[in-house]
């Protein structure tokens, strides 16, 4: 389990503020007629050119630097020269970076061209929610808590969250206990104590919560072939104001 001392917790801003970075240049550079495989170069640039190295990049084989989802692809979406963005997509980038021995994550969606209006209060519902979860993640909550105020935010909206994949612990290693469920009941669950270091990331569906894995092994998708949106931060408890690492 991450637990950030002071003198880590300067270490770990650093991989924090070069995931905001590539995450920022990525949103800036995707438009239509562009590849997810230059999507992922504009990161992996950016991600090498600032010291770091991409967390995901053989990560239990992962063969890419970044994910990038888009649509029905909830997460894990492997960039390809063959896959184009659209004027009407949603498209989920996902960020790991790792430098002076800590992980940064976090993962943003953008609409782009998007003119429906349901699909873009499931961009907005997404972000609410994560940040809903992050208000709840103080010193004496619970992880319950915090999945309870992701799915009452999500619920409300009429959209549903994923179930079968969950935020996690981070630190020295990409992934760390505890789990971080984007449900749950409040007050159930363990105790949150300062200096514990999470990356909470709500993905949310426009229809069923349920999805699953493609045959490349990696990219889940939506059960039911319905849009999906994903937001994320890695932040640290710290009393009742969450340090948010990358925003």
């Amino acid at each position: 389990m991450g637990i950030v001392r002071d003198g880590d917790l300067e270490l770990m801003k650093e991989p924090g503020r070069i995931v905001r970075k590539a995450l920022n240049e990525m949103k800036d550079f995707i438009e239509p007629g562009v590849t997810t495989e230059e999507i992922e170069m504009v990161g992996k640039r950016v991600i090498e050119s600032e010291g770091g190295v991409p967390s995901f990049l053989g990560y239990n084989g992962y063969p890419a630097a970044v994910c990038v989802s888009i649509n029905d692809e909830v997460v894990h979406g492997i960039p390809s020269t063959g896959k184009v963005v659209k004027r009407g997509d949603l498209v989920s980038i996902d960020v790991g970076v790792f430098k002076n021995g800590f992980h940064g994550d976090a993962a943003d969606t953008v609409a782009v061209g998007v003119t429906d209006p349901r699909a873009m209060l499931l961009v907005k519902t997404v972000y609410e929610a994560r940040d809903r979860g992050i208000a709840a993640a103080r010193a004496g909550a619970t992880l319950g808590d915090v999945g309870a105020a992701i799915q009452d935010t999500v619920e409300a909206m009429g959209f549903s969250v994923v179930r079968a994949l969950v935020g996690h612990g981070i630190g020295r290693r990409l992934h760390e206990p505890p789990q971080v469920p984007n449900f749950g009941r409040a007050g159930k669950g363990m105790k949150l104590t300062d200096g514990l270091a999470i990356a909470i990331e709500p993905m949310v569906n426009q229809g069923d919560y349920r999805v699953y894995t493609l045959s490349d092994n990696w990219t889940v998708v939506t059960a039911d072939g319905s849009i999906s949106a994903h937001a994320e931060h890695t932040i640290v408890v710290q009393g009742s104001e969450p340090l948010i690492l990358t925003a």
